[in-house]
């Protein structure tokens, strides 16, 4: 193979697209966990938690969702209050359902912003709502990085 670098798009788009097919196709709900903290993202900051936000995204929670490749959009209710939301797919922590936790955990690409944001890289999705004392609330998923 030559020594020359092919330079591919983002797989996270493909990715979130799929999962969110897959989870579905097997009648659960496909929830995200998106860093509040990249630029550009568009969600109710009431329900920010430690820079994050857990979203439900099925077709019953939400309407008009777009998954395309740079962002990732839809609107929604929330406490009663209609909202346009808008993510770009580099603050995609993540999309698991919500019945089994299965899903994924996307780290950074080579050659895209890191999702991260000012906050650092310390907190997975455990903490991103508030839960009832200990750890992690209880019935939560859990999400890990499998390589």
């Amino acid at each position: 193979m030559p020594d020359s670098k092919i330079t591919m798009t983002s797989s996270r788009p493909y990715l979130v697209r799929a999962f969110n097919e897959w989870i579905l196709d097997n009648d659960c709900t496909p929830y995200i966990v998106v860093d509040a903290g990249v630029q550009g993202v568009q969600v109710p900051t009431e329900h920010v938690a430690n820079g994050q936000i857990v979203l439900n995204i099925s077709p019953g929670a939400v309407r008009g969702l777009v998954i395309g490749n740079g962002a990732l959009e839809f609107s929604a209710r929330f406490g009663g209050v209609p909202m346009q939301v808008f993510i770009p797919l580099q603050a995609v922590m993540a999309v698991y359902a919500k019945e089994n936790g299965e899903g994924m955990v996307f780290g950074s690409e080579p050659g895209s912003p890191d999702p991260e944001g000012p906050g650092g890289k310390d907190s997975e999705s455990g903490s991103s709502d508030s839960g009832q004392g200990g750890d992690r609330p209880s019935g939560r998923p859990t999400l890990k990085v499998v390589k």
